[in-house]
């Protein structure tokens, strides 16, 4: 069988952000070995844990756009979506473990940060629902 494009990307996707968090764990484990209480940065290990979750649930996402009932227009277009909204999250635990510059992203609060967490969690739960839909209509029989 030959895999369908958004698979392809998916599984690309996910082996990138896989290595990604390998290197992280290496950043990680460097932070760990220096730091006199033994700890890395807290957004350190936050980008090296995501990114390790984040490339399992890419590779679970190539799986539903393989067998899909959407077009593979529909699939690339959802899957692109929430892998923009995986990196742009690993992204920016990195920016705030390479600046240590924070302890939580999220505060103080602002108008900007409210409004990239609405897109992020309509991003990456609307596109992961067009994509489990297009498997389960798939699944049940077209």
């Amino acid at each position: 069988m030959t895999l369908t494009l958004a698979t392809q990307v998916a599984l690309i996707a996910a082996g990138v952000i896989f290595l990604w968090a390998l290197v992280l764990g290496v950043w990680k484990f460097a932070q760990i070995m220096r730091s006199p209480d033994g700890a890395a940065h807290i957004y350190v290990d936050i980008a090296h844990r995501a990114a390790l979750m984040y490339s399992f649930a890419t590779a679970m996402l190539g799986v539903f756009v393989q067998f899909s009932a959407w077009s593979t227009a529909v699939n690339l277009v959802a899957l692109v979506v929430v892998v923009f909204f995986f990196v742009t999250a690993i992204a920016s635990y990195c920016l705030h473990g390479a600046l240590r510059d924070t302890e939580n992203q999220l505060h103080p609060k602002s108008p900007m940060m409210t409004a990239s967490m609405v897109a992020l969690i309509v991003g990456e739960i609307g596109g992961t629902a067009v994509i489990l839909l297009g498997f389960i209509v798939e699944q049940a029989g077209g």
